[in-house]
């Protein structure tokens, strides 16, 4: 086609020029595109996506998602990787690629609410049956594991309530019965502990099979992504994944790809100001009349602190490491409209779910519509959770203490 008499429109759309290809940035490139072109049939023919090692339609991956994949199996210590458009979505994916009609998942009493929903409604309609296990009681999911039984979803530590399992024995136990274990390591982020060596030495004898990963948390750390990944080490398990995740239409955008990119290399230095403010403030706490509890791993007789110490223990040059993440429990002689007040008291910290992000929140929780195993190792009362952000340290206990005067102060 002779490009100088053909129409402007044409001109615009077919345009010749390229651009130099020897430019070189430190942050990747942001590639969006449906449409992957070939230079010939025989290419189209030939190229292959599912190793990664060529490109044939932007749902299948571009050089932008291909390089998040890569770092945050680098992250966590896995060797492939799948991107979703949420944690929630990530979840939803292992579940379908793993489960049919007539078997089970188990689940933790504790997990993330929505993994729980999904079981309820979805699953349950598909004719896949569910149950949960306490996840302070080895012998309890021991118990429940069935012939039926093909997935067994962990959390470290549980939502909201914070407990820490004993999670290496757990998988033992999986791998002893013949059962795939998929963790929800948002919390560990891959720096608390590496969920595919959980004995801590580089031999990975030990490790789960499935890691899920909400990067909308510390990953993104702006609260303004939603993603999500799932991280294997096997690469038959990661086919069967990868095949769902195709035939669902899963995928995400460039430039939230790029956002998570460009936030990724600060994440371990903002894990740590997170955690350290966190032990600071949840300290703090412990020392407050209006709260008979506080549950953060780290802490010594927070349900499952064994445990942390044990995996986590370790991290951050023997400090031990962990998220940002904490709850407490205020005495039950406070109504729950005092601790709405409370919490509405707070004038850094926003209400608002999620976390990892720079600003602290805070959301009151009703623990007993969350719970259908043993509450015994949580003290009576209402349970109120904390993202600490990463405000200064002061400013944060400040607003703390002026709530608790405005809510609690002469009842």
């Amino acid at each position: 086609m002779n490009e100088a008499n053909s129409d402007l429109t044409t001109r615009l759309v077919h345009h010749s020029y390229q651009p130099p290809s020897d430019f070189v940035a430190l942050q990747p490139a942001v590639h969006k595109a449906s449409t992957v072109v070939f230079p010939n049939v025989a290419a189209m023919r030939a190229r292959r996506w599912l190793d990664k090692s060529s490109y044939t339609y932007g749902l299948h991956g571009t050089p932008t998602t291909y390089q998040l994949e890569e770092r945050l199996c680098t992250l966590e210590g896995g060797k492939q990787c799948l991107l979703a458009p949420s944690g929630l979505a990530a979840i939803a994916c292992v579940a379908l690629a793993l489960l049919k009609t007539g078997d089970e998942v188990l689940i933790p009493d504790n997990a993330y609410g929505p993994n729980k929903s999904l079981a309820e409604a979805e699953l349950a309609q598909w004719g896949i049956t569910h149950a949960y296990y306490d996840p302070l009681d080895l012998s309890d999911l021991a118990a429940r594991i069935t012939p039926r039984t093909r997935l067994v979803w962990l959390e470290v530590p549980g939502s909201v309530s914070m407990e820490f399992p004993d999670l290496p024995a757990m998988v033992r136990l999986c791998r002893e019965r013949g059962v795939v274990s998929a963790l929800d390591n948002t919390w560990g982020a891959g720096l608390a502990f590496q969920p595919f060596d959980l004995d801590g030495d580089g031999s990975r004898r030990l490790g789960v099979d499935i890691s899920v990963h909400a990067l909308t948390k510390y990953p993104s750390g702006g609260g303004d992504v939603l993603m999500g990944s799932v991280i294997t080490v096997d690469q038959a398990l990661h086919l069967r994944l990868k095949l769902t995740h195709m035939r669902l239409g899963i995928g995400v955008s460039g430039n939230d790809t790029e956002t998570v990119l460009r936030s990724l290399p600060s994440v371990a230095l903002r894990y740590r100001a997170h955690d350290a403010t966190a032990r600071e403030l949840a300290c703090w706490l412990q020392q407050q009349a209006a709260v008979v509890q506080v549950l953060h791993p780290a802490l010594s007789g927070s349900p499952g602190h064994e445990q942390w110490q044990q995996l986590c223990g370790g991290a951050n040059a023997g400090q031990g490491a962990a998220a940002g993440l904490f709850s407490v429990v205020i005495d039950p002689r406070f109504s729950q409209a005092q601790v709405d007040a409370f919490c509405d008291s707070l004038r850094l910290f926003k209400l608002g779910y999620s976390w990892g992000g720079a600003a602290s929140l805070v959301v009151p929780y009703e623990i007993e519509t969350m719970r259908a195993c043993s509450r015994a190792h949580l003290q009576p009362g209402t349970v109120v959770r904390f993202n600490i952000g990463l405000e200064a340290l002061e400013d944060l206990r400040a607003d703390l203490a002026q709530a608790l005067v405005a809510a609690f102060a002469a009842r």
